[in-house]
């Protein structure tokens, strides 16, 4: 497993590698010491892990996951037990307070190779998330939770279970992203998980109206309409 080190402190991360040496499994790939730093730190190493400190200058590290495209697995290290519930209210993999101490590093550990190995047996279990952050509150969501993408101004609400947060990216930067296949950009405003099209129906400006599993009502456009039906097969 390959894990990336993300911390302001030098002393912080040679914790890390010291406690992680008892983990021959695990292979530190890299170092960050802020939120710039990590990103593209991520982008360039592609981890399946990062440790993540919480309060880093330039940044949190909850800034630091919205800026990314996808979300990586992330195990959140920080010396504030006030940040606590707010790391597991986005479903991190674990959260480590400061001094780690060993046994809660190979707790920690565990569950992450365990969440990998389902991933590669399944890989549509291990699918691509969003970490999404709307003032306090944060989520990891799985792209395939997602129904629908509605674009308000520069930002795009997101619906997934019961909630309908706010993203700081446009719709057409999420559809550039998103595969063609699984979501369909109906209109100027939305952009659809097919996966949840319960119903379809001809509507009287020459589009489709949709209906989708929570009854929401999305209309697919005259001009798009033929390409949703040979996506859909219809």
């Amino acid at each position: 497993m390959r894990a990336l080190l993300i911390d302001d402190e030098r002393l912080a991360r040679a914790e890390l590698r010291r406690l992680l040496a008892a983990h021959p499994d695990v292979e530190i790939v890299g170092e960050a010491a802020n939120a710039a730093d990590g990103v593209q730190q991520i982008l360039a190493l592609k981890p399946d892990l990062v440790f993540l400190d919480v309060q880093m200058p330039g940044g949190s590290g909850f800034d630091m996951l919205a800026a990314l495209e996808e979300a990586p697995e992330v195990i959140f290290t920080t010396a504030f037990d006030q940040y606590a519930l707010q790391a597991f209210e986005v479903n991190a993999l674990d959260y480590l307070q400061k001094p780690i101490q060993a046994t809660r590093m190979a707790a920690a550990l565990q569950r992450c190779t365990a969440r990998h190995q389902r991933g590669a047996a399944a890989p549509a279990a291990g699918a691509r998330k969003l970490f999404i952050k709307d003032g306090e509150r944060c989520w990891f969501v799985a792209l395939q939770d997602i129904r629908l993408f509605e674009s308000d101004g520069n930002y795009t609400r997101v619906y997934f279970d019961r909630q309908q947060p706010l993203m700081l990216r446009s719709l057409n930067q999420l559809e550039e992203k998103l595969d063609p296949q699984q979501f369909f950009r109906a209109n100027r405003r939305h952009i659809v998980n097919l996966d949840y099209v319960e119903q379809v129906e001809p509507n009287d400006a020459g589009g489709l109206d949709l209906t989708l599993r929570d009854r929401l009502q999305v209309e697919v456009s005259r001009r798009r309409a033929a390409q949703f039906k040979a996506i859909a097969s219809l």
